[in-house]
């Protein structure tokens, strides 16, 4: 004869099991969900919340500085450190056999940086890019882009092979 334990498990959609031996309702393990909880009480002003989770009075918010986008100043006044002569290269690794020219090191903040990248767009006739303060021309255009640099006053050498 199989032997029976002492009592069923706790049936969650039930909220009682029953005993496997006498056959009487046990109490679950499981809260009541009929049981009173504490009441949480509401702020009665916004200074007493946390912080501000989401506002459109000012629209979009740089993630740098906390600003607007309209008065951010983190990307405007940040001008990449290092010796200060551009570096142009021929690229081709990682770009399905595509020739790009890129030009490294330009110091000048973002707003004038994308003005300059116009502009060598234009001269090359070409497109290209701004990415992480590295510009891509299209194409194998390092002598042309060397001596724009050179005119718009920029120190420019050839870098790599």
């Amino acid at each position: 004869m199989a032997e029976y334990r002492q009592g069923a498990l706790p049936l969650p959609e039930w909220g009682f099991a029953v005993d496997a031996l006498t056959g009487n309702p046990s109490i679950s393990r499981y809260p009541d969900p009929y049981e009173e909880k504490p009441v949480l009480k509401k702020a009665s002003s916004l200074s007493a919340l946390s912080g501000l989770v989401y506002s459109t009075d000012s629209g979009r918010h740089c993630p740098g500085c906390s600003q607007p986008l309209d008065v951010c100043i983190c990307k405007q006044t940040q001008i990449p450190e290092g010796d200060g002569i551009a570096r142009v290269r021929r690229e081709t690794k990682g770009r399905g056999g595509k020739t790009v020219t890129s030009i490294t090191g330009v110091p000048l903040a973002e707003e004038p940086l994308k003005e300059l990248v116009a502009k060598l767009k234009k001269r090359c006739g070409c497109g290209g890019s701004l990415k992480d303060g590295v510009v891509e021309i299209q194409g194998d255009h390092v002598e042309l882009l060397i001596a724009e640099l050179i005119k718009h006053g920029f120190k420019a050498k050839k870098s790599g092979g």
